[in-house]
């Protein structure tokens, strides 16, 4: 069983403006630093074995006391930057989605199926490793939801909520395949885990 932390960069002062960041590169402001360690805080005892981030500096500025709660290094994967929306980077996303319809419409941004297939690429990688492990991976609201699209649909609609700067969601991988065991959550998974436990009595 492979569990997986999908974690969303804190926050920066583009997200407070609405502004697409794709591969523009903001570092965090206060409040994602505050996030950043917040995160490091909830995930330290959770047994992680690696911290893996997208390249960007709002990433790996939260994976970075991440990794160092865990005791381990920063590894970081191109696969897992943000998507690319082109010369749409720094445009209010609001703006496009009025004009477009959808970012897949928009031309010269990124599809989502090639968003999907290259962060499906490194998860299925961590699944392969075939041993009870614990990882942290810290990317971006595109990646993480389309990717939860692409691997645990939701009944009754097609799209993921938009995570929040600085959550975590935690998707496992067993036998039978994948599960999303909680979504854009800031709680301890350690106490969460131990309340469900005792609300089903399992």
């Amino acid at each position: 069983m492979t569990d997986i932390y999908l974690c969303r960069h804190g926050r920066t002062q583009l997200n407070v403006a609405g502004l697409l960041r794709g591969r523009l590169d903001p570092d965090l402001d206060l409040v994602g630093h505050a996030e950043a360690r917040d995160l490091a805080a909830a995930l330290r005892d959770v047994g992680l074995v690696r911290v893996i981030s997208s390249p960007l500096s709002r990433a790996v500025e939260t994976a970075t006391p991440i990794a160092e709660a865990a005791e381990v290094e920063v590894e970081t994967d191109e696969r897992l930057a943000d998507r690319a929306y082109g010369r749409f980077d720094g445009t209010p996303a609001a703006d496009v989605l009025a004009d477009y319809g959808s970012f897949d419409a928009a031309p010269g941004v990124e599809p989502s199926a090639a968003v999907a297939e290259r962060a499906h690429a490194v998860v299925a990688e961590l699944a392969d490793l075939g041993e009870d492990v614990a990882v942290a991976v810290v990317s971006h609201d595109a990646v993480i939801r389309i990717l939860l699209d692409t691997l645990t649909p939701t009944p009754g609609h097609t799209e993921h909520v938009q995570p929040r700067t600085g959550c975590w969601s935690l998707l496992r991988h067993d036998d039978t395949g994948w599960h999303l065991i909680r979504a854009n959550s800031k709680d301890d998974p350690i106490e969460t885990a131990l309340a469900v436990t005792h609300q089903t009595g399992l």
